[in-house]
């Protein structure tokens, strides 16, 4: 066999291992939906609308009835053709829809969006209360974090007890829930497993050091 004749038939035989080898790289197993890289389920709840937010209803093709209102003390909403409307323990696409079922009996398939626009109900809002620098209430938004409400707040007082941190949250069904969370942990050592998504209505109470 000659030296050009062995190199082709050289190549020819390493061909077909290199091209499973490509192929293999290129199969990637796909991330399990619902499952952080670090391996912790994690679960979404849609914004529920409360009373003093302040919502922007788009109806498309329509701008004459689209509008800017606030939820009124009563729990409601009035727009353009649409009155009294309850938005209160809705999320925003429950009121669209509704408000859709409304504006159909005016105009053709109608489309609506709603957004909040700022969060001022206490439901809507996430508190910090205890040894944090300045303790208060503030809007949620989506994608909050402990570090964000922490970082917020000042950071923690020197009397602090984070590691003894707790945030409380309240069920549909009333009851309240208390999950721990070692902020000392995640504001000096960097432990990430400690940064837990806030939901709207959670508190959370930093307790002071035992001397």
């Amino acid at each position: 066999m000659t030296k050009f004749k062995h190199r082709i038939w050289l190549l020819g035989s390493l061909w077909i291992p290199l091209a499973l080898v490509c192929g293999a790289a290129r199969t990637q197993v796909p991330e399990e939906p619902g499952i952080t890289p670090g391996g912790t389920e994690t679960t979404a709840r849609d914004y529920v609308i409360g009373p003093g937010d302040s919502l922007q209803i788009f109806v498309w093709r329509n701008e004459e009835l689209s509008a800017n209102v606030a939820v009124r003390p009563d729990g409601k909403i009035s727009t353009p053709l649409v009155e009294d409307v309850v938005a209160v323990g809705k999320t925003p696409s429950q009121l669209a829809r509704e408000i859709e079922t409304i504006l159909a009996v005016y105009i053709r398939a109608p489309k609506v969006n709603v957004i909040v626009a700022t969060a001022l109900s206490a439901s809507s809002q996430v508190r910090v209360v205890g040894q944090a620098v300045s303790p208060r209430a503030m809007p949620y938004r989506e994608g909050l974090t402990v570090l964000d409400v922490v970082i917020d707040a000042g950071g923690l007082s020197e009397f602090a007890a984070g590691n003894r941190a707790k945030l409380v949250r309240k069920g549909a069904d009333g009851s309240h829930e208390n999950i721990k969370v070692r902020l000392e942990d995640l504001l000096e050592d960097g432990d990430m497993s400690q940064n837990l998504a806030v939901q709207p209505g959670d508190v959370l109470i930093i307790p002071e050091s035992r001397f």
